[in-house]
Formats: structure tokens, C-alpha cells, sequence
């Protein structure tokens, strides 16, 4: 198949440091790729997939990340594109870009990476079936179970990039944005009650992770409660697969949570409260430990030390891993295209040439 992949503005594919759907983007082309299927990637920044790729901006413009702006003229831009393009299905990873649903000539996949309730809820049942939607999990999607869903796909990893490692350091890692639904403050009353150090790597660029660092997060911080900056890549994979575990109490139905699968394909298990995905990824007792309220994450803390890093491991590699997803997307493609009209099908087999002048390879 000829797959349009278009990702947010907002980071780098694959992502230089934080940004779990630029990863979750960067794998899943990756894995098609491999399976044979031709992949146009619109996105913004560098070039850094085995796509061709389109950019929207020549920098990503990260520090404008919640203006409205970028995001409805990256989506614009992305359309325009599109006209110039031979595909047989476009994946929307956007907000904005769904709107031109209607307007195209192929089928839209889009990708529901936040919310699905209250207002987002709304949007998706406007669009109606002019988009064929794919929740990450099942929580997300029994919060909207009306919307025109097309699948579950978990999101994935690919697991070779991770580093193994079986012996573990003593302290305890939270890692994410700061925002109080990820529970960064009850990460740290956590470690501190079970007597782990912590330490938090996180983004920290929005005027709403401020308020909620400078309230919550910096009057804990400590000798053993230490904020280590934003990590990159490397520095996220070392800091991965060194902590004894790593802590996951968000407050809110979050849909996925790429970190905890980041975490397990290094061999660390996961301390999680129960709440959204987190029963779909990990294995109490096996992968890590889910509880139901704060008072039980010291206890968990420290029981964490007993597991076995290669289960971890192993369930990223058997139900996480880049070509599971790959497979599962590629089910979804050839369900939708072969259920919704194409108009001016005719008319691809023309226009190929022009859309490979389009794209620009990857240097």
C-alpha cells in the first residue's frame, strides 16, 4: 500500500527527547516500511525515517507547543500537500488535520492519542465516518464507545533500541511531563515513605508545567528527591534501565502511557496506580505492581525488586513490539480502503510520478 503518515509539528520523528506519539510514529513507519508498504511522512523539523519525507516547518516549533496556530497551519499545509500525493490511505496523527477528512480523495485512519470525552468526544462524533478511528487501548475506548471506531492498537516500541539491563540500581525513576494528572508530587511522597531515592526527568517548557512544578514538585525536592532536567534519548535509556523501578501514579484515564513499555523493554518493571491503560500493559506481579490507592505504592516500591527483568522484556518483545503494531495498523488500512469509496482512484496511477518529485529523500 501507499501510505500518507502525517505526525504533529510539534517534535522531530523520531523525537530527540520527549514526544511519545513522534516515537510511536517513527516505529510504525519503521515496521511497515520493513513490510513492504510505501510510506510519505508529513511532519516538521529534520528528516530522520526511512519515509519520504514532507516538512511543514524547517524546525519543529516546539517552544509554541499549545498555541493554536502552528497546529491548523501545519494541518493546511499537510492538505496541500496531500493533493499532490498518489496514496491509497492517509494516517492523521494530528488535532487539526481530521477536518480535511471530507474533503479528501482516499480514506483518513486517524489515531486518538488523547482524549476521547467531553469536547474531544464531540469532535469525533462531528467527524463522524469521514475518519475511521483507532483507540491505543480498550479503556480509551470504552469512554467513547459510540465513536466510529475502526480498532485497538496498541501503541509499541521498538525493542532492539532499548538497552537490557538485569541488575538494577537502588533508586526509584518517574519520567513525563509535569502535569498533576501524571502525579509526579505522589511519585515523590512515594519513594520518600518506602525510603528510595527518586529521580524525575521530565518536560518542562509550558507555562501550565511551571504552576504545577513550582506548587507540587520543587518544595519536595531533596537530597533525595532529585529533578534531573529533560532527558534526552540517551540519557532516557540510561536512566531507564538503571532505576529499580519505575513509578506511574498518574490521576486520570490516561489512554496509554508510552513510558511504561519504554521501561519494561529495559528490563524495569512498573509501579502504577490503577487507572486508564495501565491493566492492559502491565502484569501485576509479573511486570510490575498495580494498586488502587497512594499509601499502597511504598510497599510496591520496594517489592519491585523482586521481579524478574526479563519478563519485563519479553512483554514488550510479545505484544508491544513495532511489528505487532505494524500488523495490527496494517489490518485497519485494508479494512477501511476496501469499505469506503475512493473518488478519482483513475486518476493515482498518473499522478505517481509528481509525488515522488514531491518528497524529498532522507539524506
Amino acid at each position: 500500500m501507499r501510505i500518507l503518515m502525517v505526525a504533529p509539528p510539534w517534535y522531530d520523528v523520531p523525537p530527540l527527547g520527549y514526544g511519545g506519539i513522534e516515537s510511536m510514529v517513527a516505529g510504525l513507519v519503521a515496521g511497515l516500511t520493513r513490510r513492504g508498504h510505501d510510506i510519505t511522512l508529513i511532519g516538521a523539523g529534520r528528516a530522520g525515517t526511512s519515509a519520504r519525507f514532507l516538512s511543514t516547518y524547517g524546525r519543529a516549533p516546539s517552544e509554541r507547543i499549545g498555541e493554536p496556530l502552528p497546529e491548523v497551519l501545519h494541518a493546511a499545509k499537510a492538505y496541500a500537500m496531500t493533493s499532490k500525493l498518489v496514496v491509497d490511505v492517509i494516517h492523521d496523527h494530528t488535532l487539526a488535520g481530521p477536518l480535511t477528512a471530507p474533503a479528501q480523495t482516499v480514506p483518513t485512519v486517524i489515531t486518538c492519542h488523547g482524549e476521547v470525552g467531553g469536547e474531544f468526544g464531540e469532535y469525533y462524533r462531528v467527524l463522524g465516518t469521514a475518519v475511521s478511528m483507532v483507540a491505543i487501548s480498550e479503556a480509551q475506548r470504552r469512554i467513547a464507545p459510540d465513536l466510529n471506531w475502526a480498532g485497538v492498537v496498541h501503541n509499541a516500541v521498538d525493542v532492539t533500541a532499548f538497552p537490557f539491563r538485569e541488575h538494577k540500581e537502588d533508586w526509584a525513576l518517574w519520567l513525563g511531563r509535569f502535569n498533576e494528572d501524571k502525579g509526579a508530587h505522589l511519585a515523590i511522597d512515594a519513594a520518600r515513605a518506602a525510603g528510595r531515592r527518586i529521580l524525575l526527568a521530565g518536560k518542562l517548557t509550558e507555562k501550565i508545567e511551571y504552576d504545577y512544578f513550582d506548587e507540587y514538585v520543587r518544595p519536595r525536592l531533596g537530597a533525595d528527591a532529585e529533578y534531573v532536567g529533560e532527558a534526552d534519548t540517551t540519557r532516557k535509556h540510561e536512566l531507564l534501565a538503571a532505576a529499580r523501578c519505575l513509578i506511574f501514579p498518574i490521576v486520570w484515564e490516561e489512554p496509554f502511557g508510552m513510558v511504561m513499555i519504554e521501561a519494561m523493554a529495559c528490563g524495569t518493571p512498573v509501579v502504577a496506580l490503577c487507572r486508564g491503560a495501565v491493566p492492559e500493559v502491565v502484569v501485576d506481579g509479573v511486570t510490575g505492581f498495580i494498586r488502587s490507592d497512594p499509601s499502597e505504592l511504598p510497599a510496591a516500591i520496594e517489592a519491585a525488586g523482586t521481579l524478574d527483568p526479563r519478563a519485563c522484556r519479553s512483554r514488550v518483545e510479545r505484544f508491544f513490539g513495532v511489528e505487532v503494531m505494524a500488523r495490527a495498523y496494517e489490518a485497519i488500512y485494508r479494512r477501511t480502503i476496501a469499505g469506503l469509496p475512493r473518488r478519482a482512484r483513475e486518476d493515482s496511477d498518473r499522478n505517481a510520478g509528481e509525488s515522488r518529485d514531491l518528497a524529498m529523500p532522507v539524506n
